[in-house]
């Protein structure tokens, strides 16, 4: 059985601003921003979330992850590194008068970002049908083109296909009525705190009111670890401390890579929830969203020093 990963394929674009962006930005201006950052560093990286969350999933487990996805005609160096990376492909589709997804992402020193998207491909993610991957235990929809979203949200129910609702930056696409259909569909949500907050203010719900329509909502909040409500409680999931904080981009897609290998494996939510959590300290050491590497016998080891106890 595998996990579908339905979501963007991009290529990121990092640039990182050797200041802070509040220095720059004047709160009393905010309407009439017109800002340049100089930044001296740059790296062009293999990302978008569906990538992200395959990658990682990949690392615990092999069989696992199967990427659903749309890219243009400047795929073909993606495509060789997940073959470098013996990656299912078999539902990506190419989109032959479109680019491949491009994220431009400027950090500053407080971790704080800038990011500007263009889909390209994506914008065809509903030509792809959750019917087309066979022997599927769990799917994530993760953010993609708006159809895609929606239709494959109703294609996991036709199909009795439990998956996760991760809207991402994806969020700003929905209103209130879509993300409460969105939340009905799905089994488990998961949002950062400030999704979350977009979230509440959308659909007016409580996190019991969400918990009641699906088994979990999971909200991570960076440094300060990760809540995770159930129906009965609120489970407290510590943060992992990272070897070095060198690049935050891609935490939250290792984090649901994390969520799906607990879920597909039925473990309880406090294991869960910390391989969730020690695959973002993984993540944050690194620079990239799939640069970071390690066995299942390695992980399973920091594992044990963080949390002294085994899975």
């Amino acid at each position: 059985m595998s996990v579908l990963i339905c979501g963007s394929m991009a290529y990121d674009n990092i640039m990182v601003f050797p200041d802070q962006f509040k220095n720059h930005i004047l709160p009393d201006k905010v309407h009439m921003i017109n800002v340049s950052f100089l930044v001296p560093d740059m790296r062009r990286e293999f990302g978008g979330c569906a990538g992200n969350i395959a990658y990682g999933l990949n690392l615990l487990d092999k069989n696992l992850p199967v990427t659903m996805a749309t890219v243009g005609k400047d795929f073909a160096p993606y495509a060789d590194w997940m073959d470098k990376h013996n990656l299912n492909q078999k539902h990506i589709m190419v989109v032959d008068d479109s680019f491949t997804g491009q994220a431009f992402i400027t950090t500053d020193l407080d971790d704080n970002q800038i990011t500007a998207f263009h889909p390209g491909a994506m914008n065809e993610s509903h030509q792809n049908k959750v019917s087309d991957a066979a022997d599927i235990k769990i799917g994530i929809i993760s953010p993609d083109g708006r159809d895609g979203m929606l239709q494959h949200a109703e294609q996991f129910v036709e199909a009795g296909v439990p998956f996760i609702f991760d809207p991402g930056q994806g969020m700003p696409m929905f209103d209130g009525d879509d993300l409460m259909k969105f939340i009905k569909q799905a089994t488990w949500v998961t949002l950062n705190d400030y999704e979350w907050e977009m979230m509440q203010e959308r659909t007016g719900l409580s996190p019991h009111e969400i918990t009641e329509q699906v088994e979990a909502l999971i909200v991570t909040r960076g440094g300060e670890g990760s809540h995770i409500y159930t129906k009965d409680k609120r489970h407290e999931i510590p943060s992992v401390k990272p070897a070095a904080i060198n690049d935050p981009t891609g935490c939250g897609d290792a984090y649901r890579a994390g969520l799906l290998y607990g879920l597909v494996n039925e473990f309880d939510w406090e294991t869960t929830g910390r391989i969730a959590s020690l695959m973002g300290s993984i993540k944050i050491a690194q620079h990239g969203t799939q640069n970071h590497s390690f066995t299942l016998d390695e992980f399973k080891g920091m594992f044990k020093d963080n949390f002294d106890y085994t899975f």
